[in-house]
């Protein structure tokens, strides 16, 4: 197998991110799990409209989580590391689908700022992976705890009716949190105080006030 030079690397990133914003990107052999959810009683307007803004923000979520992982396995100094990142990004693919065909049932778009969301947090993601795998998976670590908080408060408000969404955020729930324990078991370094309490719930903030609307 030709091994990928710089140029090559980047073409490929680009080609990810693209597939990632813009199309379904390659997931994993996973099913969606709403599939086999119970169909219930249909969503009136004000549950549609409720659904549709949790599951963008989520969407927005797996753009982001996709920038990290993609950014992170680019400059891992360990080739263990890289695959795992590379598994952990395929595996929040299947999540990114899973919302983007909740969101076409729903009727609704995702956020528009995907481009952002994404190249954002690939800078991110390759900063902390030139800073050392142990910082960088101590990142994922933050995140994905970061998330799972998120995912327990959106389960909270999801319409009681509204299985099939609630079935794609609880295998989230359960995909996040060993994501983070795989991070820890590989090495991960505890982040400073002011980045963990300070610094990404602002980040965090920012992107799920403006995605569930725009």
């Amino acid at each position: 197998m030709r091994k990928l030079n710089v140029f090559d690397r980047i073409i490929n990133e680009l080609d990810q991110s693209l597939r990632t914003v813009y199309t379904l990107a390659p997931t994993t052999e996973r099913l969606n799990p709403a599939q086999e959810a119970p169909e219930t009683q249909a969503l009136n307007d004000a549950e549609k409209r409720l659904s549709a803004s949790l599951m963008r923000i989520n969407h927005a979520g797996e753009v982001s989580a996709q920038g990290l992982y993609r950014g992170q396995a680019l400059t891992a100094k360990r080739e263990d590391i890289r695959e795992q990142m590379e598994r952990s990004a395929m595996e929040e693919n299947d999540h990114l689908n899973w919302c983007e065909t909740r969101l076409n049932e729903l009727d609704a778009r995702k956020s528009l700022f995907g481009p952002l969301w994404y190249w954002g947090s690939f800078t991110i993601g390759a900063g902390a992976g030139l800073i050392g795998d142990k910082w960088s998976l101590g990142f994922v670590k933050e995140t994905e705890d970061q998330v799972v908080r998120h995912l327990d408060e959106h389960l909270q408000r999801i319409p009681a009716n509204d299985e099939k969404s609630k079935a794609i955020l609880e295998q989230m729930r359960i995909d996040e949190a060993h994501h983070a324990d795989v991070a820890v078991s590989s090495g991960a370094s505890r982040l400073p105080l002011p980045v963990r309490k300070v610094l990404m719930p602002l980040m965090s903030k920012v992107m799920t006030t403006i995605s569930a609307k725009i």
